[in-house]
Order: C-alpha cells, then sequence, then structure tokens
C-alpha cells in the first residue's frame, strides 16, 4: 500500500468533516509533517507561556526558556520591567546563556566574548575598535526582543507573531476562571522552587487533551490510586461538575461533589484566607470556587493546570496545591514537560509546606498519578506510528473515538461562569473544540 506523503488542504478538511462526527484521524499524533505545521501556524502565531513573575522578583534576576525551539532569556532590567529576547548571540548566533535561571549584570558569550546588559544592549566586544573600527554601531547588534510580552496574573506570556491579538483577548473566558486561581488573594501566587523538567515519548497533544477535560480516564489509568484510598472508589465520582468549552481551544473541567458528599469549602485552604477570596472574587466566581474539588483544563495550545484537593483518604486531610505545565514539544512523538507549582503568597508556611508535599507525591516527574499518564501517553504514541494509523487516505478506517456526550448531553444556562457549561465532566466536547481550532489554524494561509 502507497501512502500520501503529503499533507494538504484535502487532508485538513478531512480531520474537520471527522471531527464533526466525533472522530479524529490517529495519523494526526505522529506525523511530521504535521509536526513542522503546527511550528509554523500554531507555536510561532499564538501566545505560549515562559515564566511566572515571582521566578524574576529582583533586577537582574532572568530565566531561560524555549518557545518549541526558540530559546527565549526572560530579564527584569533595572527599572523593574521583565523583557524577553532571543537567546542567542547577535555575532554569530550562539546559544547565548545556558543557565537555567540566576541573577547577572552582563551576559558574555563564550564563543567570541560579545556582552550584554540586562537592557539587551551590546556594551562589549573583544578587540572591537581594532576589529571592526569606532564606526560599528553597537545599539544595531543588541540581543533581538521576542515581538510581544504580557502577563496575566503573574503568568508571563510571549509571542514570536508581532500581530498576535492582545493576551486577554486571546485568553477570553479563561480568564474568569483564572482569576480563581491566580487571583483570589491581595499578593498573587508565587512559585516554589524552580519549575520541573522531564522527557516523555509522546506528542505535546496527548497530554494537553488530557488536562482539557479528560475526566473519563481517572478511574481507570489511576486505578491503583483508588486502590490505596488515595482516590473515591465510585468510578462516576469524577464525572460530577461541569465541562466548558471556551474560544480559542481552551476548555476545563470544574469538577464538583454529589449531593451525598460534604468537601471543605474553597479546596481546603485555611480559613484565615478566606476574607480575601471574598474581597477579590465576585459573588459568581466564589460560589463555583467554595463547592469545587477539582480544577483542570488547558490554555491552547499547550499550558495545562491542575488544582485539585488530595489527602490520604476520600475526605480525610484534604489539601490543595496548583501546578501549572507546559508541553514543548521536542518532536511529533517526544515532548519536554515543565512543571510549577504556585501557592498564594500570604498562605501559612504550613499549609505551603503540605501543598507541596502532595505536589510531589502525586503529580511530580516520580508522583503516583504522573506515572500514570505517563506510561498511557507512551503507549498511545507508540500505536500511533504504525502503517495503518497513518494512513492518510482512511483506507483502515483509521480514526478514533471523541464521540462522548455527542448529540445526547445538552449545555446548561444556570451556570455561573462564562462558556459553554454540560453538566458532566465526562464529555468530549471540549476535546472537539481543542481540535477545532487548532484544524482551524493549521488551514490557515501563511
Amino acid at each position: 500500500m502507497k501512502l500520501n506523503r503529503t499533507v494538504n488542504k484535502d487532508h485538513l478538511s478531512t480531520i474537520k468533516d471527522q471531527l464533526q462526527t466525533g472522530k479524529l484521524p490517529q495519523w494526526i499524533m505522529t506525523d511530521p509533517e504535521i509536526h513542522q505545521l503546527e511550528i509554523e501556524k500554531i507555536f510561532s502565531k499564538t501566545w505560549y507561556f515562559v515564566a511566572h513573575e515571582s521566578e524574576i522578583p529582583n533586577k537582574g534576576d532572568y530565566v531561560s526558556r524555549w518557545i518549541v525551539h526558540d530559546p527565549v532569556l526572560l530579564i527584569r532590567n533595572s527599572e523593574g520591567e521583565i523583557n524577553a529576547f532571543i537567546n542567542s548571540c547577535t555575532h554569530r548566533g550562539v546559544h547565548l546563556c545556558t543557565a537555567d535561571l540566576g541573577n547577572k549584570k552582563t551576559f558574555t558569550c563564550p564563543y567570541h566574548g560579545w556582552t550584554y546588559n540586562i537592557e539587551g544592549e551590546l556594551v562589549g566586544i573583544l578587540a572591537g575598535n581594532k576589529l571592526y573600527g569606532e564606526e560599528m554601531d553597537k545599539k544595531e547588534w543588541g540581543l533581538r526582543k521576542v515581538p510581544k510580552v504580557e502577563s496575566y496574573h503573574g503568568l508571563i506570556f510571549a509571542a514570536l507573531n508581532p500581530d498576535a491579538e492582545p493576551l486577554e483577548e486571546f485568553l477570553g473566558g479563561l480568564k474568569w476562571y483564572f482569576d480563581i486561581m491566580l487571583g483570589r488573594s491581595n499578593k498573587g501566587m508565587e512559585v516554589i522552587g524552580a519549575p520541573q523538567r522531564w522527557v516523555v515519548d509522546t506528542n505535546w497533544k496527548v497530554s494537553a487533551e488530557v488536562f482539557v477535560g479528560d475526566a473519563y480516564h481517572t478511574a481507570m489509568t489511576h486505578r491503583s490510586t483508588v486502590e490505596l484510598g488515595i482516590s473515591p472508589k465510585d468510578p462516576l465520582f469524577a464525572s460530577n461538575g461541569y465541562q466548558i468549552q471556551l474560544e480559542h481551544g481552551h476548555g476545563l473541567n470544574v469538577i464538583q461533589p454529589p449531593a451525598s458528599v460534604s468537601i471543605p469549602p474553597y479546596q481546603g485552604l485555611p480559613e484565615e484566607m478566606w476574607p480575601m477570596f471574598q474581597e477579590n472574587l465576585t459573588e459568581e466566581q466564589l460560589s463555583v470556587f467554595k463547592n469545587t474539588m477539582v480544577f483542570n483544563g488547558n490554555c491552547f495550545p499547550n499550558l495545562s493546570f491542575l488544582s485539585p484537593m488530595h489527602g490520604k483518604g476520600e475526605h480525610e486531610n484534604l489539601t490543595n496545591f496548583l501546578t501549572i505545565r507546559q508541553w514543548r514539544p521536542l518532536g511529533p512523538d517526544k515532548i519536554e514537560a515543565w512543571s510549577w507549582i504556585l501557592v498564594d503568597k500570604e498562605a501559612p508556611q504550613e499549609f505551603k509546606e503540605n501543598s507541596y508535599k502532595r505536589y510531589v507525591n502525586t503529580f511530580g516527574p516520580g508522583g503516583t498519578l504522573e506515572q500514570d499518564d505517563t506510561e498511557l501517553w507512551t503507549r498511545l504514541a507508540d500505536a500511533s506510528k504504525g502503517v495503518t494509523a497513518r494512513d492518510k487516505n482512511l483506507h483502515f478506517n483509521n480514526v478514533v473515538n471523541y464521540l462522548m456526550g455527542m448529540d445526547f448531553v445538552e449545555p446548561v444556562d444556570d451556570f455561573p461562569g462564562p462558556g459553554i457549561a454540560y453538566p458532566t465532566t465526562f464529555l468530549d466536547v471540549v476535546h472537539r473544540g481543542f481540535y477545532e481550532y487548532w484544524q482551524e489554524l493549521l488551514s490557515k494561509e501563511s
């Protein structure tokens, strides 16, 4: 059998048609040409999360990050502003700063010794006057600025596209939910430690779609935690609550307890913090926050978030933590996971420590639930590399199922938050929304 080797408009149109029937061609998961299209039409065009403001609190603080394959250097300058530069020396293009984080007054390239200050200005050239003469204008050779940098509640996003819409417009209704998780306290959130990183042999869309709304996998994938008493025994427990479809491919689950179960208000956060929540959130936001066990979702394309309650038993010693994670594509079947844990700056120290421990035990790189997920993600990618899975003609009907809830679960009209809300989390609505926006961007003319 001869396979089509080129992704064209017909293939992208077929993906759109299949999505309308709740199906998705399996070949998109590991196809190298799709991967290149994603870099060109998604990651180089949309907003991309790069850091949290608390990681660089002081003048001269910096972190080095990536927008897929573009190295980025974020620096807090002498005026306290955060600038983002392409982390590449303008002399020969060498990766300038390879340290993950630190504090510097200048950055010197190890190749030929060109030096830049924290404003990104070229301030030193080894033997410059003798080699280039006095007429060389250093102002023309400073570090190249990333075209757009904006933040929301401390989350710093960058865009390689100078024509990208304003960040708040891109986030849309997701801001309302970010307010609950990130803007509920007076001084905001802070990152504990450096982000943890690990490599997984899978595709970035696999991990993003799990976080955007796949509560259905929890009872089986994380069965060991049920047996250990960490997760509820009822296989439908995680289906309670709402699935929220938002614009631009964003989505989330708001998982709430069944009527027979009572949980601590505000995800078990300390009671002395509640007045801050009431000051900073609307009545509608408070009503959702007060009765929610888990928020999980994805900011398109690849920034996921999880804010659960975890304890030793189903309802014992429940503690909240918030993790955000970036799924950096390294190839069509490999990602580098970046994972941060955030806590309210004004939370009691004991709570911060307990929150961090729960995160490490469950969703750190060696956590019980993280290990479960990555095992299945790699198996999904492995099964999507074969001849039958990669046949773009659909000769073997190689589609996978995104039909859950389609045509028989209707949205509700009384949910107080933005987006289209459905009365259960066991749905594929947000997954279809994710891939519809993904397909829309891939189909745009360059």
